[in-house]
């Protein structure tokens, strides 16, 4: 039997966290195992870590806290030392740093664009020593920021590597991140006929460099436009992705469960 993680769903957010009963026990019913909760900063930093005991279900979750670069405003200036500390107290339940970036288009439409990257640059450079000094794997986003992406991430040498989330470039792109030790992302966007850059990517890919997710409650798959994403559609993902690749079902979903395993040390 095919058996799935979501490596990344914003479990906490209201469209789900509301109805998170229902919504553990249809993943169970769809052999969703796990699912992967990064934060977005310390607005949210508690409501992650709590939700693996509110589980009610067999399905794992995993929390993971980090700084978002959409969430930068108003950001104390102690929110660096204050994630090293819950990252310490929190060490024996954490698998992972994220979610954490660089975000182009953010920093375009803001009133001061480079001195909003640089300051998206610095935090992120900043969470990323901490996952260095506490040997954790970090899940990254990146949108229109792979250059900066890809300098911040060389000059880190993280042991541990990570996830780069809702990957959708191009080979070249894809090969540098692999090169650093980096999982890629794959969701949503390889079910849209029109994202053949991405499609045309993960069809010549390495299964051991692959993830699924969805980015619930954002990211909705096509034919979803308009709704909540849901974690599982994890499983239309798969499908998709299968369709677009030459192995067995049984082979792909368990190459993809060892990357997980593999990266987590799950």
């Amino acid at each position: 039997m095919l058996t799935f993680t979501d490596s990344h769903c914003h479990l906490d957010f209201d469209e789900l966290s509301q109805s998170l009963d229902e919504v553990l026990t249809t993943c169970e019913a769809q052999q969703i195992k796990r699912i992967i909760v990064p934060s977005i900063g310390p607005q949210n930093w508690q409501q992650v870590l709590s939700l693996p005991a509110q589980m009610i279900s067999s399905v794992d979750l995993y929390p993971c806290l980090g700084i978002h670069p959409w969430f930068l405003d108003g950001l104390a200036d102690d929110a660096i030392e204050q994630l090293d500390k819950l990252i310490a107290e929190h060490k024996a339940s954490l698998i992972a740093l994220g979610e954490m970036g660089i975000d182009g288009t953010i920093a375009k439409d803001s009133k001061e664009p480079t001195q909003h990257l640089n300051q998206q640059i610095a935090i992120f450079e900043q969470q990323l020593e901490l996952a260095k000094q506490h040997q954790l794997p970090v899940i990254v986003h990146h949108r229109r920021s792979h250059p900066e992406v890809v300098r911040s991430l060389k000059a880190a040498k993280l042991s541990r590597g990570g996830i780069i989330h809702a990957f959708s470039g191009s080979y070249q792109q894809a090969k540098q991140y692999l090169d650093l030790g980096f999982l890629l992302g794959i969701g949503g966007t390889i079910t849209y006929p029109r994202a053949t850059k991405t499609i045309n990517t993960v069809k010549k890919l390495p299964i051991e460099s692959l993830v699924l997710e969805t980015d619930a409650p954002a990211m909705p798959l096509a034919g979803f436009q308009g709704l909540a994403n849901h974690p599982k559609h994890v499983v239309d993902v798969f499908d998709a992705l299968a369709n677009l690749r030459s192995e067995d079902k049984c082979m792909l979903s368990e190459q993809i469960e060892a990357n997980i395993n593999r990266l987590f040390n799950l």
